[in-house]
């Protein structure tokens, strides 16, 4: 079933303005906790990412 409502502007390519979907999450800096997440757009194939604090609440999909 498809989503009723637009995606937030992040969600969106800074260049074409196409839909961003997760690559890769990369682990940047351990002792911060912190990871990069890997974008791609659907439109144009460029590349964007972004650095976020990993949430510890969400289940680690290596350990399954």
């Amino acid at each position: 079933m498809r989503t009723l409502v637009q995606p937030p502007p992040s969600s969106h390519c800074k260049f074409c303005d196409g839909e961003l979907r997760l690559k890769q999450i990369e682990s940047a800096n351990r002792v911060l906790d912190l990871d990069n997440e890997i974008f791609v757009c659907v439109e144009c194939g460029r590349e964007q990412s972004c650095t976020v604090n990993r949430d510890h609440t969400v289940p680690n999909p290596k350990a399954a």
